[in-house]
């Protein structure tokens, strides 16, 4: 009695398998080849590069690109970018400048002998003297460098060019010029217009913006 009942479990189980692997070769259909296909294959990155620099080589293009880097190079250091917010001054003002700092950490000599304690504040005007003025023109403006060069030679200031090409100018007139890279120095002094004076009044450093008339008269 049993063994029929299992021999009809068994045509079913049988029946229900070959439906199952039915639905299975439908649903996983062979689509065939799509296309050519190529093994993975990872080049050595410094071989690239290596092959690419030749061919450039090669070609003459890599001859171009360096020359086309030095002008761009050599045009950067002729004329930097000019100090961005700056303008010509339209009335004199004047203020101070206090270059205290507040130590974070003690300072130490080599021994380990204390110099200065964190919290301290210190003045470097205490220690140095700035002998020589600060002179913040615009190089494109001929009024302002005529009336810095015509005020101070190379021992009584540094003339900072705020725009402008310090190099052409050193060419003509044979003397020194600065240029005051990202406005660094106009920023920590607080100028806003040209031209200006930075020069050391005791403990502090006196900052003053002079109105300059066409042709350099203040």
């Amino acid at each position: 009695m049993i063994r029929p009942v299992a021999s009809a479990a068994g045509v079913a189980l049988f029946g229900v398998t070959i439906a199952l692997m039915g639905a299975m070769r439908s649903e996983a259909r062979d689509y065939g080849q799509a296309a050519q296909s190529f093994p993975v294959i990872e080049p050595d990155l410094l071989a690239t590069i290596e092959a690419r620099l030749k061919r450039a080589e090669a070609t003459g293009e890599l001859a171009r690109t360096n020359a086309m880097f030095a002008k761009r190079v050599e045009a950067k250091v002729r004329r930097p970018t000019p100090v961005a917010g700056l303008s010509p001054a339209s009335v004199a003002r004047a203020w101070e400048y206090d270059p205290s700092v507040r130590l974070e950490r003690d300072i130490r000599d080599q021994k380990g002998n204390l110099i200065a304690a964190a919290g301290q504040t210190l003045n470097p005007l205490d220690f140095v003297a700035v002998k020589q003025a600060l002179v913040f023109v615009d190089g494109d403006d001929a009024g302002q460098v005529a009336w810095a060069t015509g005020r101070y030679d190379d021992r009584a200031a540094k003339i900072i060019f705020v725009g402008g090409s310090p190099i052409e100018e050193m060419t003509r007139r044979k003397r020194r010029f600065y240029f005051d890279q990202e406005g660094k120095l106009t920023s920590r002094f607080g100028i806003e217009h040209t031209p200006a004076v930075v020069r050391q009044d005791g403990r502090v450093m006196r900052v003053t913006e002079h109105v300059v008339k066409p042709g350099g008269a203040s």
